[in-house]
C-alpha cells in the first residue's frame, strides 16, 4: 500500500468528519468513487446527482426516515446514525442500525462510518437484551440481494435471542469440517484479493 493510500485509510479511521471523497472534475485520471457522496438528511434536490445504483435515495425508506418523511419507531440518534425497530421482526426489539448517509453496501460505506456503528452495538445491544429479557442477540448484515439484502442503504440487524427460541432452521443443521485440500486454494485467492485491495 503507498504511504499515500495508507495515509488516507489511517484518516479515514481516526476523523470520521474527514474530507468528502473528491468531485468527479477533481478525480485523476482513472481514479473512482464507489460511495454515493448524497446525505441522506439533505433535501432530495441535492441528492439528485448521487450516484447510488438504480435505487436513489429519494425512494429509499431508510433515507425517509431519516428525513422525517416517513414513520419509524426511532431508538437512537446521533451524527451518524439512528437506531430504530424493524417494522417486519423476527423477535421483539429486533432493531436496526442505519447510518445518515445513503450507501448501498458495506464495500461503498467508508469504514469510519461502520466503526461509528459497530461502536454503538454494545450500548445498543444491551438495552434491547434487558428490555426484551433476552440473554443473547444476533448481529446481522444482509449485503447484497443474494444474501437476503432487500432494502439498498446499509443496515445493521440486532435481534434479540432467547436459548430454544428456534429462530433460525439452520442451528440444528450439522456443518461438516473444513477440507484441507479444497481449502489451500481458496486461502492463497483470499490473500491475493487481500494483497491487490491494498494497492
Amino acid at each position: 500500500m503507498s504511504p499515500p493510500r495508507r495515509l488516507a485509510v489511517l484518516c479515514s479511521h481516526l476523523r470520521p468528519d474527514g474530507p468528502e471523497p473528491p468531485a468527479e472534475n477533481e478525480r485523476t485520471a482513472g481514479q473512482q468513487t464507489v460511495i454515493s457522496t448524497s446525505p441522506c438528511a439533505a433535501a432530495v434536490d441535492d441528492a439528485a446527482d448521487g450516484r447510488v445504483g438504480d435505487r436513489g435515495v429519494e425512494s429509499c425508506v431508510f433515507c425517509r426516515i431519516i428525513r422525517d418523511e416517513a414513520p419509524a419507531f426511532k431508538l437512537y440518534e446521533d451524527d451518524v446514525c439512528i437506531c430504530i425497530l424493524d417494522s417486519h421482526p423476527l423477535a421483539p426489539g429486533h432493531s436496526l442500525i442505519i447510518p445518515k448517509r445513503h450507501f448501498s453496501s458495506m464495500e461503498a460505506t467508508p469504514p469510519h462510518v461502520i466503526a461509528a456503528m459497530c461502536s454503538k452495538v454494545p450500548f445498543l445491544s444491551n438495552a434491547i437484551m434487558k428490555a426484551t429479557d433476552c440473554d443473547a442477540f444476533n448481529l446481522v448484515v444482509n449485503n447484497g440481494e443474494a444474501a437476503g439484502q432487500v432494502i439498498f442503504h446499509t443496515h445493521f440487524h440486532i435481534i434479540p435471542r432467547r436459548s430454544g427460541d428456534k429462530l433460525w432452521p439452520t442451528e440444528s443443521f450439522r456443518r461438516s469440517s473444513i477440507e484441507p485440500n479444497e481449502t489451500s486454494s481458496l486461502i492463497s485467492g483470499i490473500k491475493k484479493q487481500l494483497d491487490s485491495s491494498e494497492d
